[in-house]
């Protein structure tokens, strides 16, 4: 069991816990108590996460035992197959799509498979559904990955309110990489119901958002098979910006996080920061350019 506390403020820090508690897979137990099966992998994932707790400056308190009722015990399983089951049926919906990503799809199923505890179901289904689609894409006529990676044109993305890192990062990389065309739309993500043709991203169910590890700007340039180095560093320095790892410790990270920070305090607009933030990107993305050859 992982029991947290943390500070009122900044709010980004509770939007952290929950992106890295469902990486791990836990389910809550109360509003602040998570809980996995006991494993040395279990203890590993939270005694990092209670040590990324406490750098945020916040509590994180870890204990193992049993439930005195079976009661408890039945709830917690049911909440873990629930999780799992319905991350299959949301792999299995997406690989019956027209332009559903293999490979993508294949890493998806491969992290729930490795945290399903208990036998969730709806596997079978997710499996299934997964080669239907690899014989659909090497069907002779049939869509390939190149075609299922090409670029969309002049679509609208739709992204949270308060952009930040790896909001404008992505904004800037879509704009400049992907959709010269695009137009931004900024939601609050409670109110928000998706248009048909919007593309989403950083938001939660996206179209493009974290996947794994990975933060969005670098699932973007993998989706899209974006191999520029210079994008590959400026992905490695967002990355450890937004998710506050420290992976990859690039020299770079902490002047473009003042930079950023300067842009956000300065305009409360968000088409102003990403305007603001693009035109710092393109300089950076120049001069790591410059930097390779």
């Amino acid at each position: 069991m992982l029991v947290t506390q943390l500070p009122p403020k900044p709010d980004y820090l509770r939007v952290k816990l929950r992106r890295r508690l469902q990486r791990i897979g836990a389910v809550a137990l109360k509003r602040t108590v998570y809980v996995l099966p006991v494993s040395d992998q279990s203890q590993e994932d939270f005694e990092w996460l209670a040590r990324e707790i406490a750098a945020d400056g916040g509590e994180a308190t870890l204990a193992q035992g049993l439930f005195l009722d079976s009661e408890t015990d039945d709830r917690l399983v049911a909440a873990f197959q629930a999780a799992r089951s319905a991350e299959f049926a949301e792999i299995a919906a997406a690989s019956r799509h027209e332009r559903a990503d293999l490979d993508r799809l294949k890493r998806r199923l491969s992290d729930a498979l490795g945290l399903d505890h208990f036998g969730a179901p709806g596997r079978p289904d997710a499996e299934a559904a997964l080669d239907a689609l690899a014989q659909r894409l090497n069907a002779p006529g049939g869509p390939d990955m190149t075609h299922a990676a090409e670029a969309p044109r002049g679509r609208t993305w739709v992204t949270r309110i308060g952009v930040y890192v790896d909001r404008i990062a992505s904004a800037w990389l879509i704009r400049r990489f992907i959709d010269p065309e695009a137009q931004f739309r900024f939601v609050a993500p409670k109110a928000y119901r998706p248009e048909p043709g919007e593309l989403r991203f950083d938001m939660f169910e996206g179209e493009f958002t974290h996947e794994g590890d990975m933060c969005t700007f670098e699932t973007l340039c993998r989706h899209f098979k974006l191999t520029d180095a210079a994008l590959t560093a400026i992905g490695e320095i967002v990355h450890d910006i937004d998710c506050k790892d420290d992976k990859f410790q690039r020299p770079e990270t902490p002047g473009l996080r003042m930079v950023l920070d300067g842009i956000t305090s300065a305009q409360s607009d968000d088409d102003s920061r990403v305007a603001r933030g693009s035109a710092m990107l393109d300089d950076l993305h120049l001069q790591l350019s410059k930097a390779r050859k």
